[in-house]
């Protein structure tokens, strides 16, 4: 297991990216920020966005996430991780490369379950970025880290659907080229609990979807939007369902193994931004007639942030390793474990930043408190921590029952050796 060096092509990646990031990408967040402003509207998508990707584009730095050689460079997990810890340095990057979520997470399930129709209509103006997509899994009125709690009904009418619930939380529903919906809904209360639930592609124009508002997160407006979203009477074409009836479940695991390590990858890229702010503040700021990087709390914090970014680091990278080589199922635990520990470690650097940065720490003159507000995120998002952890301590304590019971199993006895003498 080599998790110290990187394939040939990932390594030119990477050098081309880091280029791309400091002539294009840190020079443009304040040009953003002003367009941003100047347009007094949250959910605006502003042009330097569109520059940025075409410059991207210009450089080979597109669809860097996909695996799939026909649609992006068919990187490996381990390959790409190092990639998308550079995006998550930036909150505009991403989004740059067309490598956002939710629409990689969406393009994935498009390229695995979509049809012909999918791919021509939303597939490829994905991968082109024209169009933006959201993902419409969690509800306001159930516990939706149970997917089997789902309630927004999926009921066949002859050749259609018809749908009806809400959902909430449906990141970039509000993004100005949001164009398209994967939604998760219940087509078979009946049926075995991971059986119930199937996934529909949804227009986002469709009669009957009413985009109620955008959930703010800790105060802040994200361009895309965190959306609730009404569906009342929606009818879909049945062609329109993905995979088949039940395999809804199914569908959402294959979609959030990669997403889950993508968000890490970006939260440790934020992270190591952080760090590097809180150095520069350390060494800049005299307080009581010393640098603040000469106060021994200061010192520990900068220790500390360095240590866990790499244990984090690592932890993905191993993770990225085993979904390479024995796949997403077998690496769950691993994914579960980072999922955990990524966020949390980002938002204990980041804290430690805006304390160094006193109460600018806290204003928007530094990227540090948006960070942290949308890094908190990531301890719900794809799941919450506590339902990782419940995996991980099933998977434990599975693995101790099964060695305990071989332990203690009685030896058997060949053949013919009863009554022996």
């Amino acid at each position: 297991m080599d998790l110290f060096s990187i394939s040939e092509r990932a390594s030119q990646y990477r050098a081309d990216l880091l280029a791309f990031m400091d002539e294009h990408v840190y020079p443009a967040e304040p040009e953003y920020e002003r367009q941003m402003r100047e347009a007094a509207d949250p959910h605006h998508h502003p042009r330097i966005i569109e520059d940025l990707k075409a410059e991207a584009r210009r450089r080979g730095l597109w669809n860097l996430f996909h695996p799939h050689r026909e649609w992006g460079p068919g990187l490996t997990n381990l390959e790409y991780a190092p990639l998308a810890e550079i995006l998550g340095r930036s909150p505009i990057a991403s989004e740059a490369c067309n490598c956002s979520a939710p629409d990689t997470g969406n393009m994935e399930v498009l390229t695995l379950f979509g049809t012909e129709e999918h791919h021509r209509r939303y597939l490829k103006p994905l991968l082109d970025g024209t169009i933006r997509s959201a993902f419409a899994m969690t509800e306001p009125a159930v516990a939706s880290s149970d997917a089997t709690n789902i309630e927004l009904r999926m009921e066949r009418d002859g050749d259609e659907y018809l749908l009806n619930g809400r959902k909430w939380f449906a990141s970039n529903a509000l993004h100005r080229n949001c164009r398209v919906l994967i939604v998760m809904g219940k087509t078979d209360p009946a049926a075995p609990p991971h059986r119930q639930q199937s996934m529909m592609v949804v227009p986002i124009d469709a009669p009957g979807v009413t985009l109620l508002r955008s959930l703010p997160v800790f105060g802040y407006q994200d361009r895309e939007g965190h959306a609730e979203i009404e569906f009342r009477d929606v009818r879909v074409p049945a062609a329109d369902l993905l995979s088949g009836e039940g395999e809804g479940f199914a569908i959402s695991q294959a979609r959030l193994g990669p997403g889950r390590i993508h968000h890490c990858m970006r939260a440790i890229g934020m992270a190591e931004r952080a760090l590097e702010l809180m150095c520069r503040r350390a060494g800049e700021r005299v307080t009581f007639g010393s640098p603040l990087g000469e106060r021994a709390n200061i010192q520990d914090w900068i220790a500390e942030s360095r240590v866990e970014i790499d244990q984090a680091r690592l932890l993905t990278l191993k993770a990225a390793w085993m979904m390479d080589t024995v796949g997403n199922r077998e690496a769950r635990t691993e994914i579960a474990a980072i999922k955990i520990a990524a966020p949390q470690m980002a938002l204990r650097v980041v804290d430690r930043a805006i304390q160094v940065h006193g109460g600018a720490g806290l204003t928007d003159d530094f990227p540090l408190a948006s960070a942290y507000a949308h890094l908190r995120t990531l301890r719900l998002a794809d799941g919450p921590d506590e339902v990782h952890k419940r995996a991980i301590a099933r998977h434990e304590l599975r693995r101790h029952r099964t060695e305990t019971e071989t332990a203690h199993a009685p030896t058997p006895v060949p053949a013919g050796a009863a009554g022996a003498r």
